[in-house]
This record gives structure tokens, C-alpha cells and sequence, in this order.
């Protein structure tokens, strides 16, 4: 059976399932209007799932493909909708959806990934080699700042002069940490090239701090302060910026679809890693408050944690829900 003579025989069945999904989806009824017959429209929803599936497997034309991806998309959410909120919904998140499209994006991930690693090693390196270079990116204010949050004389570790406790530190992390991740996502509206930008930038600052304070002879407090969190917020950074160039690359290349359709569909994929990206640095943002600033926990204790944390995450969004897919 040609493209053609699929859509021409199962037309009207989509037509009237769409016809359906709008009543059923409509505030309110209107008068005369013949109430909906829920099992026409199960069974139109079963066989709109079973033509996609055909259409998938014979390699169909995108935009019918897309079209019954839609139908039963709007149908599922309309006939599973008290499934679909609560902590059943996020418990599928957490457990199935979140690393799957880390996965299914692992192109995004990997390119994030270089573009914030590479500019972080360099800058790193660069900096230990001539510390006088940290001063193209902070000014001596801010590195001298940075000396005292991880001094020995400080309080707490990476704890900024103003503020009073470690709840104060934790709505700041919240705040900072959000922002940045929604930095390196949002700005992939701008052909990808903002998310590019954003993640070499972030990357060459940490790496630029990294090694000045390793020069200055502060490696123990500041390596031992961000390696537990670092698995949570820095894989989010990554996360967030391929979740922005996945965006960035349906306007580039829309494929046959408009570029409207193609960032609506990009939209769809991506956000379910933007929502794991949040649960990331709302974990990372406890842990940076509360475990990585103090200074009674013995340092081969941090460290055995930052090491079970990296391989934890790792290995959730290498393994995860695998075994289901």
C-alpha cells in the first residue's frame, strides 16, 4: 500500500477522531450537541496507535507520521488523564522518561559535554600556569573573594561573606543554579549558538577559579566543596545546554516540517530533560548548603560520597530503565 492509498483509506477515521478529541476537549456544550461515544472513541484511538506503528514501520511521509503521533498523543492524554499528574507521573518520569531522553539525545549531550569540558580543562590550565590571567575573567575583588570562601579561616566552605547560615546559602544555590540551567537551555532559541556560548563561558569561569585556587594552594577545600554536588549541578549544565541544542537544531534544520512544527516537536522531546535538569540542581543546591561547606565531615568521607554520586548518576542515566524500554 503506497503513502496515498494509507491516508486516502483511514482519512475519515482520523477525521472523525480529531472531530471527537475537540468535543471532548472544548469548555463546555454546546446545545443539541450529541454527547461523545466513549467506546467509537476507544476504538478510534487503538486503531489511530496501530496505523502509526504500520506508518512507522513502512517508513511513511513525516507529516503523516507526525499527524497520527498527534492524534494518539491528544487521544492517550484525554482517555490516561488522571494518570498523567501526581506521583505516579513523576514517578515514570524519574524512573523511565528522564533517562531515556538523555539517551535518545546522546549527540546534544555529547557535544554539550565538549563544549563545556574543553574551555574548563584549558582555562584550568592555563590559569595554574600564569594565576595572573584569572584577572581577564574576575576582578581582584572577586578573586580575593574567592580566596576567603575557601581559606581555612572561613566558617563554612563557599559560603559568600553576606550570608548569615546555610538556609540563606540554599535558596542562593537554588536561585543561581536555576538560572543557569535555564541560561543554557533558553538560549538555544538562538540557533543553538547561545547554548554554545553559555556552556564554553560557564565552563572556562569554574575552570579559570579551578585553577587559580589550586595555585594558591587552597585544592583541598575547594576540590573536597564541589565534588559531591559537581555530579548534580555540572551533569545539569551539561544536561540543560543539549536540551537548548536540540532546539537550536530543529530551527536550523526543520527537516520537511515548518520550522514552527519542528521547534514544537523539539519542545516536546527536550522538556522532559529540562524537568530532570531541575530535580538535578534542587538536589545539587541541598548538598552545596548543607554537606559540601562543612567542615567537621573528614575529607575521605566527601570524597567517597562525590565518588558514589558520580558513578549514582552516571550510571541512572546510562542504566535506567533500560530494562522497560
Amino acid at each position: 500500500m503506497t503513502p496515498l492509498q494509507f491516508e486516502a483509506r483511514y482519512q475519515a477515521e482520523w477525521d472523525e477522531l480529531e472531530s471527537l478529541l475537540s468535543k471532548l476537549t472544548r469548555r463546555g456544550k454546546r446545545k443539541g450537541e450529541v454527547p461523545v461515544a466513549g467506546e467509537r472513541f476507544a476504538g478510534l484511538y487503538r486503531r489511530a496507535c496501530e496505523q502509526l506503528a504500520l506508518a512507522r514501520t513502512r517508513a511513511y511521509p513525516a507529516y503523516i507520521v507526525d499527524r497520527l503521533n498527534q492524534l494518539t498523543a491528544d487521544a492517550h492524554q484525554v482517555i490516561y488523564q488522571r494518570q498523567e499528574f501526581g506521583l505516579e507521573r513523576l514517578r515514570q518520569m524519574v524512573a523511565y522518561d528522564f533517562p531515556r531522553a538523555v539517551r535518545a539525545h546522546r549527540a546534544y549531550v555529547g557535544l554539550s559535554a565538549a563544549t563545556f569540558v574543553i574551555p574548563l580543562l584549558v582555562l584550568g590550565g592555563l590559569i595554574y600556569a600564569k594565576p595572573e590571567l584569572i584577572l581577564s575573567m574576575v576582578d581582584p575583588m572577586t578573586a580575593a573573594q574567592f580566596e576567603h570562601m575557601y581559606s581555612d579561616s572561613a566558617e563554612s566552605i563557599g559560603r559568600t561573606r553576606d550570608a548569615e547560615d546555610d538556609w540563606t546559602m540554599f535558596g542562593f544555590y537554588i536561585r543561581h543554579n536555576i538560572g543557569l540551567g535555564f541560561q543554557c537551555f533558553a538560549s538555544g532559541l538562538f540557533a543553538g549558538v547561545g547554548s554554545l556560548f553559555f556552556l564554553a563561558f560557564n565552563g572556562a569561569y569554574i575552570g579559570a577559579i579551578a585553577g587559580y585556587l589550586t595555585e594558591r594552594g587552597f585544592a583541598s577545600t575547594f576540590y573536597s566543596f564541589v565534588a559531591t554536588h559537581g555530579a548534580f549541578e555540572l551533569t545539569a549544565i551539561v544536561l540543560a545546554g543539549a536540551a537548548g541544542l536540540r532546539i537550536g537544531h530543529s530551527l536550523i534544520s526543520p527537516g520537511r516540517r515548518t520550522r514552527r512544527d519542528a521547534l514544537l516537536i523539539a519542545a516536546r522531546e527536550s522538556i522532559v530533560i529540562v524537568y530532570g535538569v531541575t530535580g538535578l540542581l534542587i538536589i545539587a543546591a541541598a548538598l552545596e548548603a548543607f554537606w559540601s561547606s562543612a567542615r567537621w565531615i573528614p575529607l575521605p568521607l566527601k570524597y567517597s560520597v562525590a565518588a558514589c554520586c558520580w558513578i549514582v548518576v552516571l550510571g541512572y542515566l546510562w542504566r535506567q530503565g533500560r530494562d522497560a524500554s
